[in-house]
C-alpha cells in the first residue's frame, strides 16, 4: 500500500479554488505529466513561490476551509497527483474536489478549525505530516515538536484510497 505524508507546503488561506490549483488555460493537455510544472502556478499568497524548489519537494498540502471550491474539474487533483501530493488536509472541501481526491486514491482529511491552527503552529521549513492509514491518524513533526490527531473519512472514501482510486476499486468489484 501507497506511504501518505511527507514534507508539508502550508498555504494560510480560505477558499482556494480548482483554477489556482491548476489554471483552466491548461484544461485542454491530454496528459497529467503535462500539467504538472502548472501546479499553483495562479495561486496568489504573500511569500508564495509556485516554482521554488521546496514546493516541487512537498507531499501534503494544508490549507484553510473551502477548499478546491470553483470548477468541478479532475484537473484540480490530477496535478497533485503528478507532482506526488497524496494528501490534502483542510477545515473543508468542495464536496466535488473532495471526491475527486478519493476517486484518484488520494486522501482529502477534514479537521476542525482549532486542528488546523495546531498544524499551522508547526509550520516551518522542515515540517512534516506521516499518515497512519490504518489507525487513522496522523502526525506532525517540526522543530518545534510533535502532535498526533486523529482524523475520520467514510468508509467507501477509505476503500477507495486502499484500492488506489475508483478504478481500481471498480475493477477489484465488478
Amino acid at each position: 500500500m501507497k506511504t501518505y505524508g511527507g514534507k508539508v507546503l502550508f498555504l494560510d488561506r480560505s477558499d482556494i479554488n480548482t483554477d489556482e490549483i491548476i489554471p483552466a488555460k491548461y484544461l485542454t493537455e491530454i496528459s497529467k505529466e503535462a500539467l504538472k510544472p502548472h501546479m499553483l502556478e495562479d495561486l496568489k499568497l504573500e511569500g508564495f513561490a509556485p516554482q521554488a524548489p521546496e514546493v516541487r519537494e512537498v507531499r501534503v498540502v494544508v490549507s484553510r476551509a473551502n477548499f478546491g471550491c470553483g470548477s468541478s474539474r479532475e484537473h484540480a487533483p490530477w496535478v497533485f497527483e503528478v507532482n506526488d501530493i497524496n494528501v490534502v488536509i483542510a477545515s473543508s472541501f468542495a464536496r466535488i474536489f473532495r471526491q475527486n481526491m478519493f476517486n484518484c486514491g488520494m486522501l482529502a482529511i477534514e479537521l476542525s478549525e482549532m486542528e488546523i491552527d495546531e498544524l499551522f503552529r508547526h509550520k516551518d521549513a522542515g515540517a512534516s505530516i506521516a499518515v497512519d492509514f490504518e489507525k487513522d491518524t496522523l502526525t506532525v513533526t517540526s522543530a518545534k515538536d510533535s502532535k498526533t490527531i486523529a482524523y475520520q473519512i467514510a468508509a467507501f472514501d477509505k476503500a477507495l484510497v486502499k484500492a488506489g482510486g475508483w478504478v481500481e476499486f471498480a475493477d477489484a468489484r465488478y
